[in-house]
């Protein structure tokens, strides 16, 4: 086939990317939690290696996308997005390397067990355990910032166990594809008590960097084979779109449905 007949194959990949973008940057996810299953139910034949590195490189695509528009709300926080970003791109290098050695079947078998462990963490503790402001410990890292709508958001995190927590979501989510969004989103706001609508916002922000680190290291093992680069393209101008709406929902969704709605998403993938 031609190359141009190639591309009209994939036609379909826009709309596609365009829900999974606009929904990916609502949760703050980067919608790669519901690609990765898609492509490994359109393709059976494919190595792990190649889905992982079609995913990553439309992760980045939608994350940049997304990333610039929360810039407007102000609602990243960039420190700690760079902080926990050391942490997570050594992981990210890792688990790029480790995918090309485990079987498509572990590699169905793991997602799985991934996405539902995911999902049944949230659902059990939907929301941060409130707890009264004491005194800054050595670990304590505090964080003020105010958002486009003059809304301020002051919360403190253990930055050790950030870091530490970082790291290896970042080699599972290069591993399997899956961006960490869905992995990063919950942490963030459950057990580092970040505020949701920053959390989602600072996801995104990290998912930028870990899904560049982890594609360029693809192209350098050559993961991009037997029409990767066409199939991500196509995504990814769905992706870009999609990530700009999904920007514009957030600020107008509650907290609350957005973590119940990732929760929902994970169960049924």
């Amino acid at each position: 086939k031609s190359e141009s007949n190639t591309m009209e194959q994939y036609h379909w990949f826009v709309p596609l990317g365009f829900v999974l973008g606009a929904y990916g940057t609502l949760v703050g996810a980067g919608g790669a939690f519901v690609l990765v299953p898609i492509l490994l139910l359109l393709y059976p034949e494919a190595s792990p290696e190649t889905i992982t590195s079609i995913s990553l490189a439309v992760v980045f695509f939608n994350c940049l996308s997304g990333s610039a528009a929360y810039a407007g709300t102000r609602r990243i926080d960039y420190k700690s997005g760079l902080l926990f970003s050391i942490a997570t791109v050594p992981g990210a290098i890792l688990g790029t390397l480790a995918t090309a050695y485990v079987k498509r079947g572990t590699f169905d078998a793991l997602l799985g067990v991934v996405l539902i462990l995911a999902s049944i963490f949230i659902f059990v503790r939907p929301n941060p355990i409130s707890r009264p402001r004491k005194k800054a410990s050595p670990n304590s890292f505090r964080r003020v910032l105010v958002d486009s709508e003059g809304e301020t958001h002051d919360f403190s995190y253990n930055l050790p166990l950030g870091l530490a927590l970082s790291l290896i979501i970042g080699f599972l989510s290069s591993l399997l594809g899956i961006g960490g969004g869905i992995i990063h989103v919950p942490v963030l706001i459950l057990l580092l008590s970040f505020p949701v609508h920053i959390a989602t916002a600072t996801s995104h922000f990290m998912l930028a960097i870990m899904a560049l680190t982890a594609t360029l290291m693809h192209v350098g093992t050559g993961g991009f084979a037997h029409g990767g680069i066409q199939r991500t393209i196509v995504l990814s101008v769905g992706m870009i779109m999609g990530a700009q709406l999904g920007a514009i929902l957030s600020p107008r969704l509650q907290g609350g449905y957005i973590v119940r709605g990732l929760a929902i998403a994970l169960a049924m993938v």
